[in-house]
């Protein structure tokens, strides 16, 4: 009864997996088919198209680049969170709210705050530190600006999960030893918080590389992302098989830049965990 009653736990993720599965099954044959047929003239012509190179292009370079952007702004907030003896769950509450507001809305209340008349132009304006109003928006800084604020409380939360079932054992260790706080965070913190980061990073990248909503408000025409130019695609023109080709593209492509970051992180957790030693 008990081995029975186990197995039932392994229903809710295996049906999840088999969609998964279905689903990405479903993109192969339809990213292959041709007419009455089946090929890989879609890959062929995807290829053969400069814009669509650039598109790819600039998605890995947004992508990477709102990744570096979290981690940057995201480990300072989660390693303040994690020290701070107040109510820590108001603060974890901060992180989170934005996603109680939807994504269209804070979009939206971007483009209020960056716009060429928005509050921080005319804020500038108003200081005299601008003659006249930046671009901000419908560019490439716009796009990242607002995935940066959708994505980075993932990127927090996977490394406040580390940095809070730390052995703070060894941090005391080594400031008995004689080291001060900085070495100690260089030397003990940082390694032992990486997986956090790593993960944060992988989600993160993923997250934004497959963006839609975001890009399409705050992107401009020409700085669309892979995930819009496949939006139109289905939704406007009609074309299935080319956005199908299109979406494993980009799921090759995630694989290829994510792969390498889970191979790390597995040999960074098995080293911190101390079973590399062993």
């Amino acid at each position: 009864m008990t081995q029975n009653r186990n197995l039932l736990w392994l229903v809710p993720p295996g049906f999840m997996i088999a969609l998964f599965l279905i689903g990405v099954s479903y993109l192969v044959v339809e990213s292959l088919r041709q007419g009455s047929g089946f090929g890989l003239e879609n890959f062929s012509a995807f290829f053969q198209r400069a814009d669509y190179v650039r598109v790819l292009y600039r998605t890995i370079w947004i992508s990477c680049v709102v990744t570096v952007c979290c981690a940057i702004l995201g480990y300072p907030l989660a390693f303040a969170i994690s020290r701070y003896r107040g109510n820590r769950n108001f603060l974890m509450m901060l992180v989170i709210m934005p996603w109680l507001v939807s994504i269209v809305v804070r979009t939206y209340g971007w483009v209020v705050i960056l716009g060429p008349r928005g509050s921080l132009n005319s804020i500038l304006l108003h200081l005299g530190l601008i003659e006249r109003p930046l671009r901000m928006i419908f560019n490439q800084t716009g796009v990242v600006i607002g995935l940066v604020h959708v994505f980075i409380p993932f990127f927090i939360i996977s490394v406040l999960t580390v940095l809070l079932y730390r052995d703070a054992t060894l941090e005391e260790a080594s400031q008995t030893l004689g080291a001060g706080p900085v070495r100690t965070f260089w030397n003990v913190t940082a390694p032992l918080s990486l997986p956090g980061v790593l993960t944060g990073m992988i989600l993160v990248y993923l997250l934004s590389s497959g963006a839609i909503v975001t890009p399409l408000l705050l992107g401009g025409v020409r700085d669309g992302m892979l995930s819009t130019q496949i939006y139109q695609d289905v939704l406007q023109v009609f074309d299935y098989p080319k956005a199908a080709s299109m979406a494993m593209i980009l799921l090759l492509v995630s694989f290829v830049v994510i792969i390498p970051f889970q191979i790390l992180e597995r040999h960074v957790a098995t080293r911190v965990s101390g079973r590399g030693h062993g």
